[in-house]
């Protein structure tokens, strides 16, 4: 038995159904990296694998607050800090009923590798609360923000773990946390990021994920000898801050993005879709897709409920380049199936591992260009980097710099998978480069500082 399936099996003994998206990503990160385990005997000696599935630490408490009929409501805060081998913990906070503390050890364990990727001084760490901000008033919103603060305080710092907005915490979210940081240590310091601009947020940290999601795809679509994205249908699913960047960055380039979906649905707009009334509805209205059509007639809205058993409708849309922006395993083995019959040229993940395992087989037997979350939706973290870097120094980038260290990061990261993936023996593979790369970086920092 090699070193790859021990500490498979040893996770598994462990397994429970609540950390199954966790140890999905373990392990695929153990597959990858097992002909460097094999090559390389110091990880084995050093206990690597066993250090880098743990986190740290992780801390679990209890948010009471009022809401606006004075009635007391209860939710449960995590912040994982998972490993800080190359520079303070780093990661976002993610306010969503699905979130329990496997889903965050699993999204704490990518941003390990993703952080590494950036080449930025960051470590890995995730943290949030079940609760769910749609359908709450900004007061609500206000007094659940400050009473997580109360407890998150505690754990945090400018060089210690500097979180940062996800899933259900964007601007206005990190700008109550960080007004309560401010009454509780009266201290003015970069310890968010994605902060509103006129209190230290940097510019483009809004666009950033999805920017980064286009600028990787099309050097990777470059180094791999394809045509462009200029001019070719692309489906995109999600409505949420990653997608509709993404969307706004491919029209920018000349693409036709086509599609959008949330939770309700999926609307397909064959002439490209409006990206004015996507962002209307669902940053200021905050309202269904199914909205769409009363602007867009001709446009074609597929409820959830209407969905093919075992298919999602976007990934059934031939196109040139997909982009899943949504959430975890949404694309499965059938979706990967008709993107490959459909002549799918090239897959990006812009949101967290939005792809099963026998998807990203498939798309990788068939020798489609495929980008995995890790490297692909850095621009968000490595834009919060510089919002820490600009807090450091007290001063302001222009939107222009802030663009073209963005898509230089995401080129550099995309040519460094690449040539790793040829060192390795598995040219093409962006997973396996990713993989490779992230791990041996952090990896070689853990030996270096010891036990």
């Amino acid at each position: 038995m090699g070193i790859a399936e021990e500490e498979i099996k040893r996770l598994k003994s462990g397994n429970c159904a609540e950390n199954a998206v966790f140890f999905q990503a373990v392990e695929e990160v153990i597959y990858s990296i097992a002909p460097l385990l094999e090559k390389d005997h110091r990880y084995k000696r050093h206990a690597i694998l066993e250090r880098l599935v743990a986190p740290d630490r992780i801390f679990k408490f209890t948010v009471t607050w009022l809401d606006d009929n004075n009635i007391i409501q209860v939710n449960t805060g995590y912040r994982v800090q998972f490993n800080n081998a190359l520079g303070p913990y780093k990661g976002g906070l993610r306010f969503h009923p699905s979130v329990n503390e496997g889903i965050l050890k699993f999204l704490g364990f990518e941003q390990i590798f993703k952080n590494a990727l950036t080449g930025l001084p960051i470590g890995g760490a995730k943290g949030g609360s079940d609760f769910n901000p749609k359908g709450k008033s900004d007061f609500e919103v206000m007094k659940f923000c400050s009473a997580f603060m109360m407890e998150l305080h505690k754990y945090i710092g400018p060089r210690i773990d500097v979180p940062a907005g996800d899933i259900g915490v964007g601007g206005r979210e990190i700008g109550y946390l960080f007004g309560e940081y401010k009454k509780i240590t009266s201290s003015f310091e970069g310890v968010l990021t994605g902060k509103p601009f006129f209190f230290g947020g940097s510019l483009m940290r809004t666009e950033a994920t999805g920017y980064g999601v286009i600028y990787f795809t099309q050097t990777m679509l470059d180094l791999e000898g394809k045509e462009s994205l200029e001019g070719k249908i692309c489906t995109v699913s999600g409505a949420g801050n990653v997608a509709l960047h993404a969307i706004e960055k491919l029209q920018q380039i000349g693409a036709i993005p086509v599609s959008c979906t949330d939770s309700k649905g999926t609307i397909y707009d064959a002439r490209g879709v409006d990206l004015e009334l996507l962002k209307e509805l669902k940053l200021q209205r905050r309202v269904s897709l199914e909205e769409y059509t009363n602007t867009h007639p001709e446009a074609e809205y597929t409820p959830v409920e209407e969905y093919p058993e075992g298919v999602h409708p976007v990934w059934d849309i031939p196109c040139y380049a997909a982009f899943p922006c949504a959430t975890q395993n949404e694309l499965n083995d059938i979706d990967a199936q008709n993107l490959i019959v459909n002549g799918c040229v090239s897959v990006t993940e812009g949101a967290n591992m939005p792809s099963t395992t026998k998807a990203v087989s498939d798309f990788l037997s068939h020798k489609v260009c495929f980008a995995p979350a890790k490297a692909a939706n850095a621009g968000g973290v490595a834009v919060s980097e510089f919002e820490m870097a600009q807090n450091a120094s007290m001063s302001r980038w222009s939107f222009e710099k802030v663009d073209e260290k963005l898509k230089n990061t995401m080129q550099e990261i995309c040519k460094r998978i690449a040539l790793t993936a040829r060192d390795y023996g598995v040219e093409g593979n962006y997973v396996d480069g990713a993989n490779i790369a992230g791990f041996k970086k952090v990896a070689d920092a853990m030996i270096a500082e010891g036990i």
